[in-house]
């Protein structure tokens, strides 16, 4: 015993353990080695063996406190909590009553609300921090009982306090973010989730909220990597509503064909959420353009309910992906039933007639979708469109123009603008507004083209060259890209075939129409590999790994 506790002191827990063992083997009746050796079990963490010790101890001395509490602590990590509440009553009702520490009070707590004694684990904890206040874990804990009652706002200052002491503390990082989420504070949560996931990177939990904190603040290459990552993580035993958070966050940061097999299992797994993990299952198909197998998920969530302005929106709107006009129309005119001020739904009714080629009802709808929300810049370009169409140049430049204000990086907008102007005999504006699209759109060769039309007719005919020069360039470019992108492919099936000297012939073309392309140079390495010739496989090899270290042509992929 002597020894065993010499060890103990000195932090050898292993030599501590094999000396106490040591003495309960040579006197099992005394319940004094039990409790070291169960004590010492329970630092090793080996939960089972310290159980059994300590009942030993807890049978053969009854009324020693360090036993049931040493005892209760194991029964709570074994998940045996109502044995473990026993065990703390007994040993805090012995005289005089002994202190908690704040481990103790931690176990307690924990067995308290593993028996539905939220109140109990509550005044607990309490008790605990008023007499160990700069306590990490407890802190964190009472944090976390507030926070699942929903009290959030009593929680966080816990939070921040139990991470002021301990910054290394993950679970209270972890906590402080996801706490910060829920009160939408995304861009204050983004600091303590990334420590949390940088320290528990195989942590779904922790990973999935530190990518939706990235998602809801628009950091959408980063979220998706989180994310991804929170993917491969998740199990069966991942609960439903998690697959469900995810999903929205993947769907949230563009990628919402990842999101579609969350939401499945979501659903498959029984979420309760049912009729909104509907409608966003259904609006991931659509988003990925499966119309067809989000129709019968959106007629499943009107089913369910409730009926919604939103809900008949995206309804009616994988009719119009699916081109089935009169049964997106229908959707669209149930929504505006429930409300006929909104805009985007006066808007989407105004396109399937457009669709329709019913230009006299269309219109009326734009034109409301535009009083009604007066910042959409949709209804004034397409406005502008029909207006254009049908000659009547003013109106069309004036909804034009409204569309630029409203959405100034619109090319398209600004191109048929300049068009507009220029037909309206307005050179100068045409000038400018062709000049916003080019900005925009910088290799359109029509844009240029019309440019110098407009440069010629003022007069400036230097600046009219130049932009006949480039309108030039940039179609010689395209029809080279064209030629690389059909030779390439032609060599790429050709090398597969295993004709090499055809496929050689093709690669040529394609490096020489691209002179910046690495893929060319990388199939002839490997077709003049095939062939035996190293010394041009080893020549090729190098072209294309100098042009992968350069910056990427504007263009274009050509595969």
């Amino acid at each position: 015993m002597a020894a065993g506790i010499a060890a103990a002191k000195a932090g050898n827990l292993a030599e501590a353990k094999q000396q106490f063992l040591r003495a309960v083997q040579l006197t099992p009746k005394i319940a004094e080695g039990h409790a070291a050796l169960g004590s010492v079990l329970l630092a090793m963490g080996d939960n089972r063996g310290a159980a059994v010790e300590l009942q030993q101890a807890h049978a053969l001395a009854p009324g020693d406190a360090s036993v049931d509490l040493n005892l209760a602590n194991a029964d709570v990590a074994l998940g045996q909590f109502a044995d473990a509440v026993t065990l703390f009553r007994t040993g805090l009702a012995t005289d005089p009553r002994p202190s908690l520490t704040p481990q103790d009070a931690l176990a307690f707590a924990t067995a308290q609300a593993g028996t539905g004694d939220a109140a109990g684990a509550e005044a607990t904890l309490r008790e605990a921090l008023s007499t160990s206040p700069d306590s990490t874990e407890l802190n964190d804990a009472f944090g976390v009982i507030l926070a699942k009652r929903s009290d959030t706002e009593q929680a966080l200052p816990l939070f921040q306090h139990a991470v002021a002491i301990d910054p290394s503390h993950v679970q209270a990082q972890y906590h402080l973010g996801v706490a910060l989420l829920t009160l939408d504070r995304p861009e204050d949560a983004i600091a303590p989730l990334r420590l949390a996931a940088q320290a528990a990177p195989q942590n779904f939990d922790v990973q999935l909220q530190f990518g939706r904190a990235l998602s809801m603040l628009h950091q959408d290459q980063e979220a998706l990597s989180v994310l991804h990552r929170a993917a491969g993580l998740k199990s069966a035993s991942t609960p439903p509503e998690a697959l469900y958070a995810l999903a929205l966050a993947l769907q949230g940061s563009g990628d919402p064909a990842g999101s579609v097999p969350l939401f499945d299992a979501a659903l498959h797994a029984g979420l309760t959420d049912h009729g909104a993990l509907l409608i966003n299952d259904a609006l991931a198909r659509v988003q990925t353009g499966d119309a067809k197998d989000a129709l019968p998920l959106y007629a499943q969530a009107l089913a369910a309910g409730p009926d919604s302005p939103t809900l008949r929106e995206d309804y009616g709107v994988a009719y119009l992906q699916q081109s089935d006009l009169d049964h997106a129309m229908e959707q669209f005119r149930a929504g505006l039933q429930l409300d006929p001020g909104d805009a985007h739904l006066h808007y989407d009714l105004g396109l399937a007639l457009k669709l329709k080629d019913d230009l006299a009802h269309a219109v009326p709808e734009f034109e409301r979708a535009g009083q009604l929300d007066p910042t959409l810049p949709d209804p004034a370009y397409t406005l502008g469109v029909i207006y254009m169409q049908q000659g009547r140049f003013a109106d069309a430049a004036s909804q034009l123009s409204r569309a630029t204000t409203l959405q100034p990086g619109n090319g398209d907008a600004w191109a048929l603008l300049g068009s507009v102007l220029k037909d309206s005999g307005k050179p100068t504006e045409a000038a400018d507004a062709l000049k916003h699209a080019i900005a925009l759109s910088p290799d359109q060769p029509s844009l240029h083209i019309q440019l110098a039309a407009l440069e010629s007719q003022s007069g400036d005919r230097e600046a009219a060259a130049a932009d006949r020069k480039i309108a030039a360039d940039l179609s010689r470019e395209a029809v080279a890209r064209q030629h690389a992108s059909f030779a390439l492919k032609s060599g790429r099936a050709l090398l597969e075939q295993g004709k090499l000297d055809e496929a050689i012939v093709q690669l040529n073309i394609a490096a020489k129409a691209e002179p910046t392309l690495p893929d060319p140079h990388r199939l002839l390495a490997d077709a003049y590999t095939r062939q035996g010739k190293a010394g041009d496989a080893a020549i090729e090899r190098r072209t294309a790994t100098e042009l992968e270290g350069k910056t990427a042509p504007k263009a274009h992929s050509t595969d």
